[in-house]
């Protein structure tokens, strides 16, 4: 299994870190915890050592079923990861009172990493109001964290603000080769580098999107790599940027752990060729794109009651990645349907991108309902 050290954390990671937010679950919803510990052992049998939970993953027993499992296991052989759920905080000894919970939960007397979960504007000003950074300190003074990071989603302006407000052992963001421009991106990725805060990527395979590609995106690939799969490309992509010092990956079954494993068992940084291949990939998932919205909700509010920009971007998603029933399935819970649309144009005077609007809710209705 292929490792990195960064000085800054002082600790050899697995490139491969297992996130425990998609474990394999029984027919009632619960966690299989007979598949879920054949999975742990395999990947800690072949070098992984970082796992990644969090507090409200699988309604909370993520981090239970975490903690039975590392009870087999030597503690001092891996890093336990999770996060405080800034959104239940209210009050300051909130923050205690989860991070002691989650300790139990886990079975263990300190976290090796801890992040302040999925941090936005809104969460960043709990944060600040409530002092969690110096209540978090003061949990690692006592020796119940080693590590303090924060993990992301938002716009960049926010996490610059976020990375410059404290000197950050690591921190986490969404990152793949479909999205390097939204969120933190590459722009959040280099700002990070540029200050010595080694990054955890999540969703680099995009929610599962990325695992089974189009088959012209798919000849790309194939015609360089014919061994590798589609999950394979895009894990070893942000893999192969050397600020990173992990890569998580929801493992579900047993097939994509040991995908994920040989990935990273026999993994190098991409080439110029391989890298000219995810370029092309881009280039035909964009071409896919039915309508050319960029989501700016200039076109909002519709009178009517139609969510114009989602409805344009559950047709893209569905589009590009070939996810026809995901789409159809994420339409049929939208309040806002393209149906409710009286063609009043109203939305078409005020769109930057000169959308035809009317004319392509028809073609949601007509591909989604």
């Amino acid at each position: 299994m292929k490792k990195r050290y960064f000085e800054k954390t002082n600790a050899e990671t697995s490139l491969l870190g297992f996130g425990c937010m998609r474990f394999p679950v029984l027919e009632d919803g619960t966690i299989n915890e007979e598949l879920t510990f054949k999975m742990l052992d395999t990947a800690y049998e072949q070098g992984v050592n970082y796992y990644d939970t969090a507090y409200p993953y699988h309604g909370g027993e993520s981090e239970r079923v975490v903690g039975k499992w590392l009870q087999t296991k030597p503690r001092e052989s891996l890093y336990v990861v999770s996060k405080s759920p800034v959104w239940k905080i209210e009050k300051p000894e909130d923050f205690d009172t989860i991070l002691n919970e989650q300790l139990e939960k886990l079975q263990t007397s300190y976290l090796d990493f801890y992040l302040l979960h999925a941090l936005s504007a809104e969460r960043w000003d709990i944060v600040k109001k409530f002092d969690l950074i110096e209540r978090a300190e003061k949990a690692r003074a006592e020796g119940k964290i080693k590590r303090l990071g924060f993990s992301f989603h938002d716009e960049y302006e926010v996490f610059e603000d976020i990375l410059n407000a404290h000197d950050w052992d690591f921190c986490q963001i969404q990152f793949n080769y479909m999205d390097t421009q939204i969120q933190a991106g590459l722009k959040g990725y280099e700002l990070a580098k540029s200050k010595n805060i080694p990054m955890v990527i999540m969703e680099p395979i995009k929610g599962g999107q990325l695992a089974n590609v189009p088959e012209e995106v798919k000849s790309v690939f194939q015609s360089i790599h014919p061994d590798w799969t589609d999950a394979s490309w895009a894990l070893r992509f942000v893999a192969s940027f050397d600020n990173v010092y992990c890569v998580l990956s929801g493992m579900s079954d047993m097939a994509q752990t040991e995908d994920n494993l040989k990935t990273f068992n026999e993994f190098e940084p991409l080439t110029k060729e391989e890298f000219a291949a995810i370029a092309k990939a881009k280039d035909l998932f964009d071409a896919r794109v039915q309508v050319p919205c960029t989501g700016c909700r200039y076109c909002m509010p519709c009178p009517f009651g139609v969510d114009i920009p989602q409805c344009f971007k559950i047709l893209n998603n569905a589009s590009i990645y070939n996810r026809w029933e995901n789409g159809k399935k994420q339409y049929q819970h939208l309040e806002g349907k393209a149906e409710l649309c009286q063609k009043c144009g109203a939305c078409m005077t005020q769109c930057p991108q000169h959308i035809e609007i009317p004319d392509m809710l028809e073609r949601v209705t007509e591909q989604l309902d």
